[in-house]
């Protein structure tokens, strides 16, 4: 038998940008329903992505560190890999924190509804559930935080020898020979794990270098890490022809590449970005507008062309990050509630979990280049750092861009262990408007990494104590 819910608010999705939304309305005194496939809310991010992933590396960062730890006069025998068990742990954590999301909705009276809905009209929405069954839900407001997926590449091959960001969490194996199409973040962290992990790693990209978009001088350590740890890095190399056989994924490549075209791996993982999840919601019954990629349009409050919907998170457009999509979430849970209230970041951080980890904020070099704004750079380099030199990275960097007259920080990047543990630190001092001499003056703890943020901006005034570098010549 059908049944007609009502609320205030209805949340379509209940990954970090869903439950956060549907959190921080109920905070605010509304009635929220949240629905979601999963039986507890987390998403992508917590179910099959920013978590899982993130707990593999700590597994690749366990290998690398006991293979390292030589150089320290100790010597560890070649570890023995238990994949079921290292499964059962990284579901045990996802298990763990989706439970403690679903009290949390208990604990707010936020309605949890495990089922996939769709719009009937505006303000109606039909809710499928798992069992085949239907109700109706009438929400005065609509949120959309449906998410992404990983891109298909090329014809749609079915087999267990080839793998996307998704199914490639759940490690069986280690394949002997790996291909990753796509040197982006997804494919570096994922390609970083099962090199780590024994695999003889190649990697294709597109374009002429890794991390298309990032800056290249944080990506250069990372790529000549990447270059010891995998087998082969392949730029401005493309795949043309892709086919399962029984004696592996017959490749042939095109490009840059030079040798045979044609290669066999034991399995292909594809990493060549997402999509976002915005079929499916029956949205040409509305006035919603996506647009060519299927994003959907969005205004400072995150709403819709229909007034009372807003859309929130990787379906409503780039960056596709876990926290953009949470604080979107507050914006959009503040206007329903009658708020005054905008997404207006002066900053986004961005984090790329190799090892060393990349991290940026605010204005890159080539940004400003690109805009004709005017920056000073100061960069400091880890080979300075003492904390660096213990722990045998002195290839990290941190670099400032601020205004040239008045100081202003306006981006900051950071490549080394810990940087995404940094970079909060350079996010805060653009949204405070803070100034070069703030950081400066800003007493850090020795022996830390961060303090190459201070250094760096001392850098600008030519009075960091590390390194010698006069005033205005860097």
């Amino acid at each position: 038998m059908t049944e007609t819910l009502h609320a205030e608010l209805a949340v379509i999705g209940a990954g970090p940008g869903g439950y956060a939304a549907a959190f921080h309305a109920a905070d605010l005194g509304l009635d929220v329903v949240l629905l979601d496939v999963a039986p507890n809310p987390g998403g992508t991010c917590l179910y099959r992505g920013c978590i899982p992933s993130k707990a593999l590396l700590h597994v690749a960062k366990l290998v690398n560190d006991a293979r390292e730890a030589e150089a320290w006069g100790l010597t560890f025998q070649p570890p023995e890999m238990d994949f079921t068990k290292m499964d059962r742990r990284t579901q045990e954590v996802i298990a763990t924190m989706t439970r403690g999301l679903g009290q949390l909705c208990s604990a707010r009276k936020v309605r949890y509804v495990q089922a996939r809905a769709a719009f009937i009209d505006t303000h109606t929405l039909a809710v499928f559930h798992g069992d085949g069954s239907e109700d109706i839900l009438k929400a005065d407001h609509v949120i959309i935080a449906t998410g992404s997926r990983p891109a298909l590449f090329g014809p749609l091959i079915r087999s267990p020898r080839l793998m996307n960001s998704t199914n490639a969490l759940r490690v069986q194996d280690i394949p002997s020979s790996l291909l990753v199409i796509g040197g982006g973040y997804i494919g570096l962290e994922l390609g970083s794990v099962y090199a780590s992990l024994g695999a003889r790693v190649t990697v294709a990209e597109l374009s002429d270098g890794l991390l298309p978009g990032a800056d290249r001088e944080l990506v250069a350590p990372l790529a000549g890490r990447l270059e010891k740890l995998m087998h082969e890095i392949l730029l401005a190399t493309k795949v043309t022809d892709m086919q399962v056989k029984d004696d592996g994924v017959h490749v042939v490549l095109e490009g840059a590449y030079i040798g045979e075209p044609a290669r066999v791996f034991e399995k292909v993982l594809i990493c060549v970005g997402r999509k976002p999840n915005s079929k499916g919601l029956n949205l040409h019954d509305t006035r919603i507008v996506t647009d060519e990629r299927g994003f959907i349009e969005v205004d400072e409050q995150r709403r819709t062309a229909e007034p009372h919907i807003f859309a929130i998170g990787d379906v409503a457009g780039e960056p596709m990050l876990a926290h953009k999509a949470s604080a979107e979430g507050r914006v959009a849970a503040e206007a329903v509630a009658g708020r005054k209230s905008a997404f207006e970041p002066q900053a986004i951080p961005a984090v790329v979990f190799t090892d060393p980890e990349i991290a940026w904020c605010g204005l890159t070099e080539a940004q400003a280049k690109e805009k004709g704004i005017a920056v000073s750079v100061a960069r400091f380099p880890w080979a300075a750092s003492g904390r660096a030199g213990i722990l045998d990275r002195a290839d990290g960097l941190t670099k400032i861009l601020c205004h040239p007259q008045d100081g202003r920080i306006l981006g900051v990047g950071i490549v080394g262990p810990g940087a995404g543990e940094l970079i909060a630190e350079g996010v805060l001092a653009i949204e405070m408007g803070a100034v070069a001499a703030d950081l400066d003056m800003t007493i850090h703890p020795h022996p830390t990494l961060s303090e190459t943020v201070m250094e760096s901006a001392a850098v600008i005034f030519g009075h960091s104590t590390h390194i010698y570098r006069p005033a205005n010549t860097q």
